[in-house]
């Protein structure tokens, strides 16, 4: 099946569950060996789930913010490693789309790849600068020559690194010490990938270092400048909580069905019928719930909200993220406690869902940025 040919999310979800199943199964080996989900992604590539966000003009389906956070939380029900590194390809074409803010004729072309199976990724974090999101200017450089752009210097956390054919690279431009955004092929010469992910969490997103050495790239590839200053809302990150969501309930599933098949010798039945295990599974369905009615309420305001409307939704979506990311970590500690020390077993999923969740809180915008916000509109609606 094909999800350009299905027409509901129903069914796409259905799809999706389908290919989900098969993650999970590979996702322990993935995380064991600290390698990469390449079976995944190409799955994911030929049933043409990464074609999804393409804009209707060129050929899409253009899906809606909503469509796409439900089906990444499904796929990260799978494998969260898998779901959080196509999740930046689905949201960064959507939000090319809805900001309008490259060339036409760039944009076309980037699309017509990405029907060709092609995967995209921003490059911005470096090791000086830390999260780009608070605002460290970029120590990589972009020097203009006769035929193009030089672009020097080393990014950090490239996910998705092993399998991306263009990269977004943020650079600090040497003549006027703006900052601009370069659209970089991997065949680029001077483009390498140097395997640095170490991570205990997420294991499975090939968040390597990219080594830009001396790359020449196009005069049209300067693709955007923009103020350090200019922050705009950014519905498409909310597949960042959708990810952790979908840990979420994966531990849920197996803290249920482990408590309907575990019965020690010193009670009658299985756990499922103890008060205490009964109690946390409500509290784990209660945060579920809590989660979904955020996650989802915010996700629709933003498809339903014009472009000046949505400017002012940045409060929104950050207490949307903070929410679900901090109740997702709170849903597998719980599970792990229905489950016991069994949980800390290499062996079970669980262990791998408490390191990948916690990931989460690392992921933009930060918690203590979406506080302030709040504080800050606040004092300013009171």
């Amino acid at each position: 099946m094909n999800f350009q040919e299905l027409d509901t999310l129903d069914e796409r979800i259905d799809l999706m569950r389908k290919l989900a199943k098969d993650f999970l199964v590979r996702a322990h080996q993935v995380d064991i060996e600290g390698s990469f989900p390449f079976a995944n992604i190409q799955d994911l590539k030929d049933t043409g789930y990464t074609t999804l966000t393409v804009p209707s003009m060129y050929g899409g389906k253009e899906i809606s913010l909503y469509e796409l956070i439900r089906l990444q939380e499904t796929m990260a029900e799978g494998d969260g490693a898998t779901a959080l590194s196509v999740g930046w390809h689905m949201g960064i074409i959507m939000n090319l789309h809805e900001k309008n803010s490259w060339k036409e004729s760039i944009f076309r072309y980037l699309c017509e790849q990405v029907k060709n199976g092609a995967l995209i990724n921003s490059a911005q974090s470096e090791p000086k600068t830390g999260s780009p999101t608070r605002g460290g200017r970029p120590e990589t450089t972009a020097e203009k020559v006769k035929n193009g752009w030089v672009i020097n210097g080393r990014k950090t956390f490239t996910t998705m690194s092993p399998v991306l054919d263009f990269f977004i690279v943020s650079a600090t431009i040497k003549e006027t010490n703006d900052v601009a955004n370069f659209l970089i092929p991997r065949s680029t010469n001077g483009l390498n990938i140097e395997e640095t992910w170490d991570s205990i969490a997420l294991k499975g997103t090939g968040s390597h270092d990219l080594i830009l050495d001396n790359c020449l790239v196009e005069s049209e590839y300067l693709v955007e400048e923009f103020s350090s200053n200019a922050k705009r809302a950014n519905g498409w990150l909310l597949h960042i909580p959708a990810c952790y969501l979908g840990i979420a309930k994966a531990a849920q599933r197996y803290a249920i069905q482990f408590a309907k098949d575990y019965s020690p010798n010193s009670i009658v039945g299985p756990i499922i019928d103890l008060p205490n295990v009964q109690q946390k599974l409500g509290e784990v369905e209660l945060k579920l719930m809590q989660s979904e009615y955020i996650l989802y309420g915010v996700a629709r305001q933003w498809d339903l909200t014009n472009d000046d409307g949505r400017e002012k939704m940045g409060a929104a979506l950050g207490a949307a993220k903070l929410s679900v990311t901090n109740m997702a970590i709170e849903v597998v500690d719980l599970a792990m406690r229905i489950v016991g020390a069994k949980s800390l077993s290499m062996k079970n999923p669980l262990q791998r869902y408490y390191r990948d969740v916690r990931a989460g809180l690392h992921n933009p915008p930060m918690d203590d940025m979406t506080i302030q916000l709040l504080a800050k509109n606040s004092i300013l609606n009171h």
